[in-house]
């Protein structure tokens, strides 16, 4: 199903499309294309040639995620906040599709388990769409995400909550750096977690060069991004006032 999008995204997919079919290697900036229909086109394309197609969930090559990773066992409970200042970039779509996409991809990496439900409200404020929402997540493992994404804030804010059995992560993706929590002989401790700071956006190049060098794996392939896509086309419709 379209969506009311800028027609940007249309012509991203065509010469995407028309790259593939070229056996051009090809990097997409999210979201992946303006439908459903069209992402799983491109990727099932992308692996029928034998070719890289990924895509610019740039939040993926954060150096805060690779720490994350390092501590992750199994996720219980997982907040993420992403807070931006309004401007006029991107307000023909809603919040979901333009911030929050990001972090429903990270959970989707993290929570290797379908999900059963998903709730999820947001409200127009200076837009047609919605410019603050919250989904909540539930999967079928029992692990619950909560993801509020607004662009209306008066300030920038970017971080991930993650409680597990033995041990509670808070990571800043915009300062790069966290902190573990974990009960210790009774009491809890906070330890700073090691983050080597990098630019996310020469890391995603460098990878994606790599990637079409080697033929190895996108860290984010044209199947994850249509898997996020698929889930903030859902939230959306969601929010989204029937009739």
């Amino acid at each position: 199903m379209p969506l009311p999008w800028r027609r940007r995204p249309i012509r991203t997919m065509r010469l995407a499309r028309s790259l593939l079919a070229k056996g051009k290697h090809v990097l997409v900036e999210k979201p992946i294309t303006d439908n459903t229909a069209h992402a799983t086109e491109l990727a099932e394309l992308a692996t029928r040639s034998g070719l890289i197609l990924q895509v610019g969930h740039v939040e993926r090559f954060n150096p805060v995620l690779g720490a994350l990773e390092t501590h992750l066992t199994h996720p219980r409970f997982i907040e993420a906040h992403r807070l931006s200042p309004y401007s006029e970039r991107s307000t023909d779509i809603g919040v979901v599709l333009d911030l929050m996409i990001h972090d429903l991809e990270v959970i989707l990496h993290f929570v290797r388990s379908p999900l059963w439900s998903i709730d999820a409200v947001g409200v127009p404020v200076l837009s047609r769409s919605e410019d603050i929402a919250n989904a909540r997540l539930h999967f079928e493992d029992g692990c619950v995400a909560n993801v509020t994404s607004s662009r209306i804030s008066p300030e920038r804010l970017r971080k991930i909550r993650i409680f597990q059995e033995d041990a509670y992560l808070s990571l800043d993706y915009q300062n790069q750096s966290g902190e573990i929590y974990r009960r210790v002989g009774g009491r809890i401790t906070r330890d700073r977690v090691d983050i080597e700071r990098e630019e996310p956006l020469k890391l995603q190049l460098a990878s994606f060069i790599e990637c079409a060098s080697t033929g190895r794996e996108p860290r984010v392939s044209g199947s994850q991004a249509t898997a996020a896509l698929k889930l903030a086309v859902e939230i959306t419709k969601r929010i989204a006032p029937s009739g």
